[in-house]
């Protein structure tokens, strides 16, 4: 198989540049600002850690695997990893694990139902392929913002005394950056025909990148904030929040995203 050859922009080892998901090129000590002539995926990633990101449920990425038909434990796992690219590593445990869930609740059939070990074979059934094609058009709920990790380390960075929350945000950039740098060599290295590679990778850069800027806006958004007068006395402590106020607050907000 032909192997992709690095594009003249795409980061060498060592350089502090990125190529982003659609190829531009983003630097760690640069702000990103995306071409007007593209519509960039704007929306922040919700995760952090890129290895941590599930773009699939295991459950129904082995029903997935099943539908083009009967197959045993071990090549199911060995299959999943070849069909994403090999970055989300699977442990075998896991396999069986979620096979005898599916088993238990009729979506999948096995040969011997008392047998055990990696000859045993598995098949969809047509309860498991109803609950596949529902899971492939089911929109992933965006009603309300998940916690992120990050977003939720630059708000509690703004309230620690002694902490300078611009370097605490910079810290967070370099470490992305440096990730998508590893994802670009990756995706350089990748056969041109691994459609797999491709799709992981490219939706990683974009995620990152969405982070990046994310970052980006939250810095610029800072540093408009008037600096504190250290002579003027220390603020009362606030009142407490009646609960009924609260809750009605946080209602509007969440009527307000659907």
């Amino acid at each position: 198989m032909a192997h992709r050859s690095t594009p003249p922009d795409t980061a060498k080892p060592g350089t502090d540049a990125a190529t982003t998901g659609d190829g531009s090129t983003i630097h760690e000590n640069q702000r990103y600002v995306a071409p007007s002539s593209l519509n960039y995926y704007t929306e922040y990633s919700t995760q952090y850690v890129s290895m941590r990101w599930w773009l699939m449920s295991v459950r129904h990425a082995l029903l997935a695997l099943l539908a083009e038909g009967p197959k045993y434990g071990l090549q199911l796992r060995q299959e999943f990893e070849a069909k994403t690219g090999e970055v989300w590593p699977l442990n075998v445990g896991q396999v069986y694990t979620t096979l005898q869930r599916l088993e238990r609740d009729g979506m999948v059939e096995s040969d011997d139902a008392q047998a055990e070990g990696p000859q045993k074979g598995f098949r969809i059934t047509p309860a498991g392929d109803r609950e596949l094609a529902l899971w492939l058009r089911t929109p992933p709920d965006t009603a309300l913002p998940p916690r992120d990790e990050l977003v939720i380390k630059v708000l509690v960075a703004l309230t620690v005394p002694g902490v300078d929350v611009h370097e605490v945000v910079q810290v967070h950039r370099r470490h992305l950056v440096e990730t998508m740098q590893r994802y670009t060599h990756l995706k350089a290295d990748a056969p041109e025909d691994d459609i797999g590679v491709g799709l992981v990778v490219d939706a990683e850069l974009f995620r990152l990148e969405a982070a990046v800027r994310w970052l980006d806006a939250a810095d610029a958004r800072l540093k408009r904030l008037p600096a504190p007068d250290p002579a003027a006395p220390a603020a009362p402590a606030a009142a407490p929040v009646a609960p009924v106020a609260t809750t009605s607050r946080r209602a509007r907000r969440a009527e307000s995203l659907r």
